[in-house]
């Protein structure tokens, strides 16, 4: 499956979340499934969770993360004084 056709699986629209980027057709953002990955859940976990949820509904989270970090400027975080 190409970008493309992964990045055609999220959507983002006012009307549904706030219009935070959604997996097409449902009402999880791609922040929260990034979140249950980042504590620790497996795809197989997260699809076991949610019916009709692909593996490339997962992917597709994860590609426009990293599409939408990748034109990012970051700051270095403040360190406390020793």
């Amino acid at each position: 499956m190409t970008n493309q056709q992964l990045l055609k699986r999220i959507t983002c629209d006012h009307s549904v979340m706030v219009g935070k980027p959604v997996i097409r057709g449902t009402r999880l953002t791609v922040e929260y499934i990034l979140n249950l990955l980042a504590q620790g859940s497996t795809v197989q976990e997260i699809l076991g969770e949610y019916e009709g949820l692909q593996a490339e509904d997962i992917q597709a989270c994860l590609l426009f993360a990293s599409l939408s970090l990748s034109s990012a400027a970051f700051m270095p975080l403040a360190t406390e004084s020793a």
